[in-house]
């Protein structure tokens, strides 16, 4: 893990939120796809790829977080 103490907070935070939103207009592909995952129709290779893909940062902010607690506690 130590690779992700090279990346900055801000640069993960920045795409995280980034990609959680994208695109903007007519909704984010992040609330489709969880949304489709709830109603259970996310079935498709290339919808699972891409509720994944927007995850992926937010799972690397999480980690990053959690490294920080606990280099300094």
């Amino acid at each position: 893990m130590a690779w992700l103490d090279h990346i900055p907070l801000w640069l993960i935070v920045a795409v995280a939120i980034w990609l959680a939103l994208a695109p903007f207009v007519p909704e984010p592909h992040l609330t489709e796809k969880l949304r489709m995952l709830a109603q259970g129709t996310l079935r498709k290779p290339i919808d699972i790829f891409d509720l994944l893909y927007h995850l992926a940062p937010i799972v690397l902010l999480v980690l990053k977080l959690v490294r920080i607690w606990q280099v300094r506690g």
